[in-house]
Order: C-alpha cells, then structure tokens, then sequence
C-alpha cells in the first residue's frame, strides 16, 4: 500500500511539473480539453487507487505524452528566426498523417507541397518527425550527401528484407564507387544499340499478343504494361541464361512476389507478404547467380555480348585480370554472388518505374492526340514504310521529337515522385533552419519537375526542342533520374526503352482512353500511375490517319 501511493505521489508530481511546463509553451486553447482532468487530478486524496483512479491516471498520462509529442515537434520545426517551418498546426497523435497517407497518399503529398510554399514543410508519420522539400536546389543538395555520419537515402521500411541486408542499394563509400564505375560498361552506345533490338522484339510480340486478345474491348491497360515490361528486363539482362520455362515461370512468380512486398504491411514473418518476397528473393538471386556463371563460361570462349550480364561479365574479368596483374585481389563486385545481387537490384530499377512510365505514355498520348499525330509523322519520316524493320541504335539517334515527348512525359510524370533521407546529425538546410538528427526528410522529385520551366503545369515536349532547350537552361530542376552517388546509370536504358515503345505503338495501334473523375489524380503503388488508364486498342490499318504534317513547328526559327 505505502509503495504504491509513493509510486503515485511520484507520478502525480512529475505530471504537475509537465504541465506547468508546457502551459508556458502552448496555447490557451490545447488546454481546453484537459483542464477537467488536471483539475479532478489535484482534489484526488491518494490512497490504494480504484480503477476509476487508475484510468484517470491513465488517461492524465496519456494526455502529458501527447503534449510532449506536440512539444517536440513545436521545438523540432523551430527556425532561427523563432517562426516554425510551415505545416498542420497539431499534428494527430501518435498517428501524425499515417492514416491519410496510406488511404489517399495523392491528397497527404498534395497538401504537403501545398503547405511547403518557401521550399520546406513538415509533418509526422507515426511519431516519426518528417520533412518535405519542394526547392529543386536543395533537393538536389540532399541527394548528393550520401554520408554515413550525416545523410543516407533510406527505403521502404521492409527493403533489407526483400532485397537483402548487403544488397548495394544499401550501400556507400569506396565499394559503391567501385561498382558503379564498373556498371559504365553496361551502357555504351554499343552495349544500348544490343538491348534496343532485343526491346523491339519483345514489344512487337507484347502488342500483338494484347490486338489478338484485347482489340476492341476496354482494358486497365498498367497491368499487361507491367507484364511486357518484366519480360522486357528479363530478356535483356539475362535473356540467353533463363531458358528454362520451368525456371523462368518460377523466376517471374518469385519476382512478382518480391514486388508485392513493397506494397505490403512491413511485418516479416512465417505467411506474411514481406516474408515470400523475401523468400522470392532467396530463389531470384540463386537463379541469377547461375545466369552470371554461365555468362562468365560463354564470354570466357570468346562470345559476344547478347545481354547486359554478358557485357558486364565482360568488364569483370577484365578487372580480375587487372587485378591479378597487379597483384591486387579481384574486385569484391565480381563474385557469382555479388553479381547476381546486383542485377537483382538492376531488374528492380528498372521494374516499377519503367512500368508507371509507360502508364503514362499510353494515357498522356491518349490525351494529347496532336502530340501523338507529330511522333507518328517522324516515325514514318525516320523509319519509312516498312515497319517492320527492327529499330536500331542508328534509328533510334534519328527520332528526336520522340525522344523530346519521353524526356517530357519523365518531367511531368516523374514516376519516382521522392527520394527519402535520413539524417544522423544537425544538417543546415537553410540559413534559416536546420534538420535534426533523426529527420526523415523527402526531397521531391515532381515538385522541382513542376517548377521554373516556361509553364511548368503544361504537357509541353516543344521546351526540349533546339529553340528552347529548358533542359539545359532548368537542368537543376530535371531531377528525375536522381542526383549525386546514385544517379541513375540506366538512364540511357529507361529512355530508349520508353521511345521504342512509344515508336511502335504509335504505327502499330490506334487508342483512347475512358476518362472519369478520378483520372487527373495519381495513385501511388510505390511510384505513381494514373489513377486509372481504360484503354482501347485497335489495330491500326491507316496509316495517313493522324498524321501531322510537320513535326516541328520550331525548325528553321530563331
């Protein structure tokens, strides 16, 4: 009895104390619905408390966390100046904008690029103190840090177990450098000239396929895109070694797995999502260990690059033989398994954000039918009347409006709308306010994509042209592929995946999109899509129809 009235009398103390606290700190109006419960707390006589006294106690208790909660985060977005940075006023306890970040994430990041108005906002997410930034100079700061002891991107919460621990999407410092400098063999204009036909291939058999079944009839077209996509990646990084229809049902089914992790609760064991994925990892990465072996045995007798391991394989025993030259050990990258975990990484990169650009194309042509009349008059100016000729590195260089509409649809759809950091010390992100240590900060990769080009709001691939070039004069805004030590090597590859696809759909296909109320929105699934993209296809039969009759409007003028 006598402990616990002292245990009580303690507790009862330090809550006084916090209150008095606090009421110097916050308004007069947060105290309005917790003036009852103080008031009722000191008539209370201390003896052994019935559980109408311990609920009170509870609930003061309660009361006193979230007022710390709102304190710290009172004192965390506090700038110099004395002003805090802009944001909602009492985030929700605890839960701070999870529940509307999770059931309408387009509406949570809205009101945050919305509150950032001078480039900076914050909010909470589950206690979690979060900053969101909206300057393109300062997004592009963060994401060049790259510091064990300041700054590191962070993923998903599940990522280390999907991908694994030791994948490299973890990692930095000298190993990081040392792989990305090998990975510049992967896209020479040769090594892009091999994958671009293997592209055409695998998207003239995809779009026949969707004509033989779908034509006519309306489909949600995201799903059949991230199909043609998978195989896409499949076949050009490793196509030659996943001969084994067996081996490659299962290899896409553990892939498959492994995606749908990322869009599941983080809870990683026995049964759960996060815990197959982790599982689809385990098989991905033994399969591709064997690609890698085989690759090494096939350029080892003098074959020529087919796909993108046998072009890094390519690289890798050239540096081994450096090495031992030298007499060094091999590079830690050029491991079978090493290998393999990296082009799990490479299938990832290229995986989700390829397919929401490709979303895009389909419902951004669908939507600007004169954009669409222009990129099919260079195609038959470049290619000429026989289509069916494989589109080529040399074609490829000759379609430049196209490329203009991808480079443009990549701005204004940037399919990887933030890049998440974490900072492990003080960081002055302006001479006015400084993170804390323990922010997860976004730079945002749309809202810099959205800013200072000639009418940034406007589909407009005409600003690429020759006589604006807004990618070069707002180059600090164009942040789509990334900044800093993990810029995106494969941007070359995005690109001419996206314009090939465009090439062929447009002589092959003739389309239009349903739209409905929903269809200016964006769904989040981890990179965004349109909220909805009903297509229907038709095979196209005329080929004068929508047809521009000049492609450029700007050529010849100053």
């Amino acid at each position: 009895m006598n402990a616990t009235a002292s245990v009580l009398t303690h507790t009862q103390n330090v809550v006084y104390s916090t209150m008095d606290q606090l009421k110097q700190l916050l308004p007069d109006s947060f105290w309005q619905e917790t003036l009852a419960a103080e008031k009722a707390l000191r008539r209370m006589e201390f003896g052994l408390p019935g559980f109408g006294s311990l609920m009170m106690y509870g609930g003061v208790m309660l009361g006193a966390y979230v007022m710390m909660e709102q304190l710290r985060f009172k004192m965390k977005r506090r700038t110099k100046s004395g002003k805090g940075i802009p944001g909602p006023s009492l985030p929700i306890p605890f839960l701070g904008g999870l529940i509307e970040m999770v059931k309408d994430p387009y509406a949570f990041w809205e009101r945050q690029r919305l509150y950032a108005s001078k480039g900076v906002s914050y909010n909470s997410l589950f206690g979690q103190f979060i900053v969101f930034v909206t300057d393109p100079i300062k997004c592009r700061e963060l994401m060049t840090v790259n510091d064990p002891e300041k700054m590191l991107m962070v993923l998903h919460p599940s990522a280390k177990n999907i991908l694994g621990k030791k994948n490299m999407a973890f990692d930095h410092g000298p190993g990081h450098k040392a792989i990305r400098k090998s990975f510049l063999s992967l896209f020479t204009r040769k090594a892009l000239s091999v994958y671009v036909q293997l592209q055409d291939g695998i998207i003239r058999r995809h779009v026949n396929e969707w004509l033989g079944k779908h034509e006519g009839e309306e489909i949600e077209i995201r799903t059949l895109l991230r199909d043609l996509n998978l195989m896409t990646s499949q076949e050009v990084f490793v196509g030659p070694y996943l001969d084994d229809p067996e081996t490659k049902e299962k290899f896409t089914a553990a892939y498959l797995a492994m995606t749908e992790a990322f869009l599941a609760f983080p809870l990683c064991f026995p049964g759960t999502t996060v815990w197959k994925g982790r599982q689809g990892r385990l098989y991905v990465v033994k399969v591709l260990e064997q690609c890698v072996k085989r690759a090494k045995v096939y350029i080892q007798k003098g074959g020529e690059p087919r796909c993108l391991v046998d072009f890094w394989v390519a690289k890798c025993l050239d540096e081994i033989k450096e090495a031992e030259a030298a007499g060094e050990p091999a590079p830690a990258h050029s491991t079978d398994h090493k290998m393999a975990d990296a082009m799990l990484l490479f299938l990832f990169a290229s995986q989700d954000a390829s397919t929401a650009s490709l979303t895009w194309t389909m419902a951004l042509m669908a939507d600007h039918p004169e954009i669409l009349a222009r990129v099919r008059a260079e195609q038959y100016a470049v290619r000429g009347k026989n289509l069916d000729t494989v589109i080529d590195g040399e074609k490829m260089n000759e379609l430049k409006f196209t490329r203009q509409v991808v480079k443009e649809i990549l701005r204004f759809r940037a399919p990887a709308p933030m890049v998440p950091q974490m900072t492990y010390t003080k960081y002055q992100l302006t001479e006015d306010y400084a993170l804390p240590p323990g922010t997860l900060v976004f730079p945002s990769v749309n809202a810099a994509c959205l800013q200072d080009f000639e009418e940034p709001l406007k589909f407009d691939p005409d600003r690429f042209g020759e006589h604006r070039k807004e990618d070069l004069v707002h180059a600090k805004n164009y942040l789509v592929f990334g900044a800093g030590p993990h810029y995106c090597v494969g941007k070359e590859y995005a690109i001419n995946q996206l314009v090939t696809f465009l090439s062929l759909m447009s002589t092959t296909c003739d389309w239009s999109r349903r739209r409905t109320e929903d269809s200016d929105k964006w769904k989040y699934l981890p990179t965004i899509y349109p909220h909805d993209t009903f297509i229907t296809l038709h095979k196209r039969k005329d080929h004068d129809k929508d047809v521009a009759k000049v492609i450029d409007p700007y050529a010849g003028k100053a």
